[in-house]
């Protein structure tokens, strides 16, 4: 069978194969199904078998070999099939798992075997990609250097991301982690980059809303959506991740910067953890196999930045997890810690007293971005960081009813004005050129004399002047200043600025 496709008809296809088919004797192995049931079956036989190799029944249905022991062989179901029966024969086919990768994916909603779930038809342009693939190794990566923007304030001036880094997005159920993804994705929109959403062990309502939020601000376009919902067999569920990366790691190959995704990994572990006690691994911490870490490492691993000589393409990751009660010692959220570049950590507190998007600045850390961040940006945003800590320390003593003196009550106030400044609405990315014209009036003390109700409206003011007069992030720092403080100054409200 070929391993590309052009939307061609199935006949088409059937004449291609035929043509190149070369009748010889094959000989393949045959075991005998023992057991099904939970997603996983038990086979006797397949002397040859291997993990991660795939098998056929008697009905064409496939699964791959996920445990191997003395007399008998553990796989997961790949296809849903109501035939199975205790003495049905089993082939090892000694083939390789792999998925479609190409642009035909691009706006499409697949199954983890890369199969459409939309209403769109075929793929078009497509190539089988096995989806069990190596890390690329040192010499082939190259420094992470360019920004990769998610239009969201506290990001991209606090907590910057490059393109090629892997940065974790932890925190309580509920407060926002999802959106921050989708909106990282939604303001890709014009940037060149690529995307693939994951989205594993997701109820159906979930699956759909995701959908239907890329669709209506038309960051399909340039997205793959990757969905296992909660419904679907364990094996899939499992799947799902590394078929996305595949995918984004095919157009990396080619030269592309790409996004991807993994809503969520906290849920992907728990399914490895369901299908290790079927077959009947021994737990280890919080019940979950030790070789957990090894499986989000690789997976984690494979997202980089290609040096030059080998396409200079990127895969940027924004693995989710969940933690419980804000605990972030758990098993899975260390595990990932360790693994990722730094993490974007959602605290309940400030969610429950409005602060949207509730992103501990102090918890929260990039490891790489900084290096990556615009040099202008990255200036402006590092004088903001010191006042914006210090504030937070200071407005600790303002609890106790102590007294102040004028420096730190103006420093407090300013701080205030900044936390407001920081706020953002879901599905509101902003433009790189935006994040540098507040810093630049924030740092100056253009807005020292607002109140804190009067900062969302001067803030859309100076939006809506920096889309009515673009300046580029290259101009110079005194020519940002005079644009920004006249915009401020002839605000419609007499005695503001």
């Amino acid at each position: 069978m070929p391993v590309s496709g052009t939307g061609a008809s199935l006949l088409q296809r059937l004449e291609s194969w035929v043509a190149d088919y070369r009748f010889r004797p094959r000989f393949t192995e045959q075991g005998q199904l023992v057991s099904v049931g939970d997603g996983i079956a038990w086979i006797s036989g397949l002397p040859s078998a291997r993990m991660n190799g795939l098998v056929m029944f008697a009905d064409e249905s496939r699964a791959m070999v996920f445990d191997l022991s003395v007399d008998r062989v553990g796989v997961v179901l790949l296809d849903d099939s109501q035939e199975l029966t205790s003495g049905m024969p089993v082939y090892l086919t000694n083939e390789r798992l792999s998925v479609p990768t190409g642009n035909g994916l691009i706006g499409r909603v697949v199954d983890p075997l890369g199969r459409p779930l939309d209403d769109e038809g075929e793929l078009g342009d497509w190539v089988l990609r096995p989806i069990e693939q190596k890390s690329p190794p040192i010499i082939h990566r190259d420094f992470v250097n360019n920004p990769l923007y998610t239009g969201i304030k506290v990001i991209d001036t606090l907590i910057p991301i490059g393109k090629g880094q892997r940065q974790l997005i932890i925190g309580d159920e509920g407060l926002g982690r999802s959106s921050l993804a989708i909106d990282a994705v939604i303001n890709q929109r014009g940037l060149k980059v690529l995307c693939v959403y994951v989205l594993v062990g997701q109820k159906r309502s979930s699956v759909i809303s995701t959908i239907n939020t890329l669709r209506k601000f038309e960051a399909m376009e340039y997205t793959t959506i990757v969905v296992a919902e909660a419904s679907t067999l364990p094996g899939m569920q499992f799947l799902a991740p590394f078929s996305g990366c595949t995918m984004a790691e095919s157009w990396m190959h080619t030269g592309h910067d790409t996004l991807i995704i993994y809503d969520d990994l906290s849920t992907h572990a728990k399914i490895y953890r369901e299908l290790s006690l079927l077959l009947r691994r021994h737990p280890g911490r919080e019940a979950y196999p030790g070789d957990i870490f090894s499986i989000h490492a690789g997976l984690l691993e494979r997202s980089t930045t290609l040096s030059a000589e080998t396409g200079s393409g990127s895969m940027t990751a924004l693995p989710i997890v969940e933690t419980e009660q804000g605990d972030i010692a758990g098993y899975i959220p260390t595990n990932l810690i360790s693994i990722t570049d730094g993490q974007i950590y959602l605290d309940l507190n400030l969610f429950s007293a409005g602060y949207r998007p509730a992103i501990d600045v102090a918890r929260s850390v990039s490891r790489i971005g900084g290096q990556a961040q615009h040099s202008k940006i990255k200036k402006e945003a590092g004088r903001m960081k010191l006042d914006y800590l210090q504030f937070l320390e200071l407005e600790m003593f303002t609890r106790f009813g102590a007294k102040l003196e004028a420096s730190m009550e103006h420093a407090i106030r300013r701080g205030r004005i900044l936390r407001e400044i920081l706020k953002q609405e879901q599905r509101n990315p902003l433009s790189a050129e935006f994040q540098l014209a507040w810093l630049i009036a924030y740092n100056t003390g253009l807005f020292d004399k607002l109140e804190q109700s009067e900062v969302p409206k001067v803030l859309e003011y100076l939006a809506g002047k920096l889309h009515d007069e673009p300046l580029s992030l290259e101009a110079s720092r005194e020519s940002w200043l005079e644009k920004v403080n006249f915009w401020l100054k002839n605000f419609p409200r007499q005695n503001m600025i």
